[in-house]
């Protein structure tokens, strides 16, 4: 009888997974899904709010930009005429206005924040106490507040009336209304001085970049400004002689019951760009300070043990370091005195915020010029943002 072989066991093929159990598909599903609801969310949202104006004899109108706008703009724009200029001019106008403090605010912030920050971490026991009584109060205390005591407090410092103004070397007069100096203007040669200075600035540049490759090759101390700093000065001083007076000042008078000439600028510009640099340098100090511990201070003592004075460890080893920590809370720092400059309402002054306010008062389109208000301050965020991502991006640790 033949021995029976046993049959060989081959493994069957795995079914193919149905598409509605495959977790790809699933996921995809989900997100596509998710978007959708969102999508319809937002729409049911819009289509409510355009048929409750449009019941209420409001609906949203952009044309309400080309209307005029009647009320005076007394910042920035001086030759703005009521009636005649349009809202969408006078929406304009306040960008502008607002891009004046937010620039001026971030230069100043970062600067003071800097010194404040550097200062709380200093040996001397006055300057460290000054620093941390200044970051205390100004972080603990709220914007608004400090806005009203610094404008109120202008008012009751300075003069009531023009003839009373307070007078400064360089024709300078402070009154209630505003600050007059001299407004320095260029001549029809003024392009000589800045090709001279541009020159300068390219030849500097240039130095620059060679001392930091002497520095890599030798070890030395690359001293990047004192080559820097005098190729841009000799530059300027040669297109100054080669233009022979590129430039022409014209001072402030007092004439009838106002300044005539110069430049000015006003008690409320001045009050929110102060209170703007005060309140947000306290932030950026303490994170001046929190980048600067970071860095080890094993360190900081091999950099004075090579040699090097306080001031070089702190620019050559403590600061380049420190800068990678710095920046990515630096750019929110920068994000909220952009956002804040909108309580500029509260002490008068005319930025995008107010101006939109008296356009909406006046049109009743509350909603279209809120819109266009989130527009704005959306647009200078994302600039300001990508502005901060690049440097971050260009300060990040290369790995070789």
């Amino acid at each position: 009888m033949a021995e029976r072989t046993p049959s060989r066991l081959t493994p069957s093929a795995h079914a193919p997974v149905p598409f509605w159990r495959d977790i790809r598909v699933i996921q995809i599903f989900l997100q596509i899904a998710f978007v959708v609801l969102v999508v319809v969310f937002f729409y049911a949202l819009l289509n409510n709010l355009v048929t409750g104006l449009e019941r209420s004899n409001l609906p949203i109108d952009f044309g309400i930009l080309t209307r005029p706008f009647g009320t005076q703009i007394s910042e920035g724009q001086m030759d703005f005429n009521p009636g005649e200029s349009s809202n969408l001019q006078a929406l304009w106008a306040g960008v502008k206005n607002t891009l004046r403090v937010i620039s001026i605010g971030l230069v100043g912030a970062t600067i003071l924040g800097i010194l404040v920050g550097v200062g709380r971490l200093a040996t001397n026991a006055l300057i460290r106490s000054v620093s941390s009584v200044y970051i205390e109060i100004f972080r603990n205390t709220p914007l608004l507040v400090q806005l009203y005591f610094i404008y109120r407090g202008m008012r009751l410092v300075l003069p009531e009336t023009l003839r009373d103004s307070i007078e400064l070397p360089g024709s300078i007069y402070l009154n209630r209304r505003a600050v007059n100096f001299p407004l320095i203007r260029g001549t029809d040669s003024v392009t000589i001085l800045w090709i001279g200075l541009a020159a300068g600035l390219a030849i500097g540049i240039g130095l620059w970049i060679w001392r930091l490759r002497v520095q890599e090759r030798t070890g030395h101390p690359a001293n990047v400004l004192y080559w820097f700093i005098p190729s841009l000065l000799v530059g300027g001083a040669i297109g100054w002689l080669l233009s022979g007076g590129p430039l022409s000042v014209q001072s402030p008078e007092l004439k009838g019951f106002n300044f005539s000439g110069g430049d000015r600028l006003s008690a409320e510009y001045l009050a929110l760009t102060i209170g703007l640099v005060l309140y947000t340098a306290a932030f950026i100090a303490d994170i001046v300070r929190a980048g600067i511990q970071a860095v080890p201070y094993g360190q900081i003592e091999a950099a004075r043990a090579s040699g090097f004075t306080q001031s070089q460890t702190l620019r050559l080893i403590v600061l380049p370091q420190a800068l990678r920590l710095i920046i990515p809370p630096l750019g929110n720092q920068y994000l909220n005195l952009a956002k804040n400059s909108s309580l500029g309402i509260a002490i008068g002054f005319f930025d995008t915020y107010n101006i939109a306010n008296v356009i909406a008062n006046q049109t009743g389109q509350s909603v279209t010029l809120f819109a266009a208000m989130m527009a704005i301050y959306l647009t200078i965020s994302l600039i300001i943002s990508l502005v901060m991502n690049s440097v971050n991006y260009f300060m990040r640790l290369r790995e070789r």
